[in-house]
């Protein structure tokens, strides 16, 4: 199956499609007791059984209920209880109450998933109206959103829990035995590039968020972007250089919440003095000593910490224009690998003054199993740009000229979150292969850390 990303969801029938993700999203829980899916650890988690009631719930308010005639809501009181933040739509509760949903029962919540789906499924059995199936295209992108919250929120909620028990457990892992090839750079020259996606209003056949649009054009100045991502062991000696005491290095909001918060190493680090480099890092497997991933892709980081790391190295990130400018030089493509969907990536050499040669490889996303950032292999050009960790760019959240959000309620899933955030670009260890391509925005505020979030350095080419 060779497919590129954009026509990928006409590939198979939304029907077909719809199952895969909602099946994926149940595989995700399988390793999950009803007591670790009612953990909320910190403020921007939210229990795994809330996820897997609202992510119904948006199916139900969105298609169900305005294109399944004669529908019957499994129960009336849900329509408000999993409401998430669609004010236009009435009431909600506050998200820091989600932890006390301790009804309705982790099997009523299940049970609510199959009465959805068994209405989706008769539904789609049937012609769909345009609108209908832009809809439920919206809701399978927005539920593998929440297949990421999922990986996310329950590491944060077993990390919480003093016995700091592993998501999955593995046999004992050796040491990584890869050394990450030496940090170099690809060079662009400068020019007017085109950034964003313009969607076909009349089709069903292609899908991208509200706030990848419109196309439009972005001069760029010469750049060099790095060629793999900023990994422990570079960190760590951001980390012994004093990195997190030294102002100059931090922007001002930076350095008051990284006191504030007591913040030393990125989140997940813990000072282990039985190891060589006196640290260890909890993962999705359980703790692993920083010597064994000494040369994986430093993650857990928030804003402020990426942009001080890039100014001791003496670089800076990447603005989102650049790194999407970059990341279209490679072709996505999905096939299937040990019957999973995979996503390979190819150059298309347009445009760039240092050839970005590299070999096709399977990105490091969720299908990969991994569940952590693995080590850069290749030797020279672009890699890593998709899978391992978000990355961080020095460009504020904001919308294109031109930008209109979707009309209604669904208005309110990008739109009015354009204020204090910082985009991400380019999917995480977590990230469904289906789910990324060059023009996705991620976006968090400065300080988040709780997503496997990292760097990829950047400077100022040649003129």
């Amino acid at each position: 199956m060779r497919l590129t990303a954009e026509a990928a969801p006409a590939s198979t029938s939304l029907l077909a499609h719809y199952k895969t993700v909602r099946q994926a999203t149940r595989q995700l829980c399988s390793p999950l007791s009803p007591e670790d899916m009612m953990v909320q650890s910190c403020p921007e988690a939210s229990p795994v059984k809330w996820h897997l009631a609202h992510t119904s719930w948006f199916f139900e308010t969105f298609v169900l209920r305005e294109f399944a005639a004669g529908y019957q809501p499994f129960d009336p009181e849900f329509h408000w209880l999993f409401n998430s933040y669609y004010n236009s739509l009435g009431d909600m509760p506050e998200k820091k109450l989600r932890a006390s949903f301790s009804r309705p029962s982790l099997d009523a919540v299940l049970a609510y998933r199959s009465h959805v789906d068994a209405a989706m499924i008769a539904r789609m059995q049937h012609p769909l109206e345009d609108e209908a199936a832009r809809r439920i295209a919206l809701g399978l992108e927005h539920e593998q959103q929440h297949q990421e919250l999922i990986a996310t929120d329950i590491k944060h909620a077993l990390f919480t829990n003093p016995l700091h028990p592993a998501y999955v457990e593995t046999p004992a892992q050796k040491r990584n035995e890869t050394i990450a090839p030496p940090l170099d750079w690809v060079d662009f020259a400068a020019g007017l590039t085109e950034i964003g996606i313009n969607l076909d209003p009349a089709s069903t056949n292609t899908f991208a968020f509200d706030n990848e649009t419109p196309r439009h054009p972005v001069y760029l100045q010469p750049y060099r972007l790095a060629t793999r991502l900023v990994t422990c062991a570079e960190y760590l000696a951001f980390i012994d250089q004093n990195g997190y005491n030294r102002p100059e290095l931090w922007l001002a909001e930076g350095w008051t919440t990284m006191r504030a918060e007591a913040w030393q190493a990125p989140l997940y680090w813990q000072r282990d003095n039985s190891t060589n480099s006196g640290w260890r890092i909890y993962t999705m497997h359980g703790f692993r000593s920083l010597d064994d991933l000494s040369e994986t892709p430093v993650c857990h980081l928030s804003f402020f910490e990426a942009d001080a790391y890039a100014r001791w190295a003496g670089f800076r990130l990447p603005t989102e224009f650049e790194w999407e400018h970059a990341a279209g030089q490679f072709e996505l493509l999905y096939k299937e690998v040990d019957s999973r969907p995979a996503l390979l990536t190819f150059p298309k050499l347009d445009g760039i003054e240092k050839p970005a040669v590299i070999a096709a490889t399977t990105a490091n996303l969720v299908e990969t199993g991994n569940l952590h950032p693995a080590p850069a292999t290749a030797l020279s050009g672009l890699q890593q740009m998709y899978g391992d960790v978000w990355e961080w760019t020095a460009s504020g959240y904001t919308g294109y000229p031109g930008y209109k959000p979707l009309p209604g309620a669904l208005g309110e899933y990008n739109g009015k979150f354009m204020s204090s955030q910082v985009v991400l670009r380019g999917g995480s260890c977590v990230t469904p292969a289906t789910h990324i391509r060059p023009t996705y925005r991620n976006f968090f505020g400065p300080a988040t850390r709780w997503q496997f979030s990292g760097l990829r350095l950047a400077q100022d080419g040649a003129k």
